[in-house]
């Protein structure tokens, strides 16, 4: 009986230290889903701050780097997100949400070349899902210049082919909004190349054109534009700008007329044909025109001004000085978040 005694106390004790690990991975699985809780009310410090601390009791832990990487990622920290869903990659291959924050977050953070690999990564997981995941990737492949697999990446998500028309068009327009002018025109030329009755390419040379301040080449393939698209009011309200810049004044309000027509809810037309208004003192037709825009669209910094400029010479100072208050106010937004 005494010889039992030493084995009956082994048994106790490894029973009381299951026990005890039992318990102890029961509280760390209890702060674990703690810190998801907070992540999930948007209390993304005080979830750092657990998930840190439950990092630093188990630095092996599998899970803590995912959170945390989320957690940052919510916070808008980009860089220490990519630090941290990088881990969580690595740690689990297959972990998708991990591959695709991680893609994201160097994006973010300015880095493209590094968001091309989870991203496509992603892409092979998802290949007819995760659209924002294969427009960051397409945006991406820009960036980094490798235009010919931005092209057939933007022609997947659009459902185009790769050597179509359409999908050269498509990369022109995104290049254009991203700045790379010069291969925006060539792709656009492509297309049109391919179809040359093709609707919205004119329309991309023009604003192409616009922004070279090329005026008299912008009306040109503007008009071109709506001779084979007649009906596309963005193309009528450009034109009425590049007329209104050009001083062609009666020229600008016939075509902003047009555009206001096929479609009234666009602030645009109303702006521009306030300018031209303004141009040529008809000030209280361009009040009118200008309050609609601004009805409609309050952050328009032109509308703003211009309305500031009729007050000011239709002897209202106090209502011109809140107007030019209001256009400084947000071209100070736009000059730090600056559209194309």
């Amino acid at each position: 009986m005494l010889s039992r005694t030493p084995v009956r106390l082994a048994c106790i004790l490894l029973c009381m230290l299951a026990l005890g690990v039992d318990a102890a991975a029961q509280q760390e699985d209890e702060a674990l889903a703690a810190a998801r809780a907070l992540l999930q009310q948007n209390k993304n410090d005080e979830a750092i701050a657990r998930l840190k601390a439950l990092a630093a009791r188990r630095p092996g832990m599998t899970g803590i780097q995912h959170e945390l990487g989320v957690a940052y990622y919510r916070k808008g920290d980009y860089l220490e997100s990519a630090k941290y869903l990088k881990a969580a990659w690595q740690e689990n291959p297959e972990d998708r949400d991990a591959a695709q924050l991680l893609g994201l977050s160097y994006y973010f953070s300015g880095k493209p070349a590094e968001a091309i690999p989870p991203l496509e990564k992603v892409r092979s997981w998802h290949p007819n899902a995760s659209m924002d995941a294969l427009y960051i990737l397409g945006l991406c492949y820009v960036l980094t210049k490798n235009y010919p697999q931005a092209l057939e990446t933007f022609a997947r998500l659009y459902g185009v082919a790769p050597d179509s028309a359409a999908a050269h068009l498509l990369l022109a327009r995104i290049l254009l909004r991203q700045g790379f002018d010069p291969v925006a025109e060539e792709e656009a030329r492509k297309a049109l190349s391919l179809s040359p009755q093709l609707p919205l390419a004119h329309f991309v040379l023009g604003e192409f054109r616009v922004y070279k301040a090329d005026y008299l080449k912008a009306a040109r393939e503007f008009e071109t534009e709506l001779a084979i698209n007649p009906g596309y009011a963005p193309a009528l309200t450009r034109l009425g700008d590049v007329y209104w810049r050009l001083n062609r004044y009666n020229d600008a309000e016939k075509v902003l007329e047009r555009s206001i027509w096929l479609d009234s809810t666009s602030s645009e037309p109303y702006v521009v044909m306030g300018k031209v208004q303004v141009r040529k003192g008809q000030l209280a037709l361009a009040e009118r025109a200008l309050q609609h825009a601004i009805a409609m669209e309050p952050n328009s910094y032109t509308a703003h001004y211009f309305l500031g400029q009729v007050y000011r010479e239709t002897g209202r100072p106090e209502a011109a000085e809140r107007e030019m208050k209001i256009a400084a106010q947000i071209q100070q937004q736009q000059t730090q978040n600056p559209p194309r």
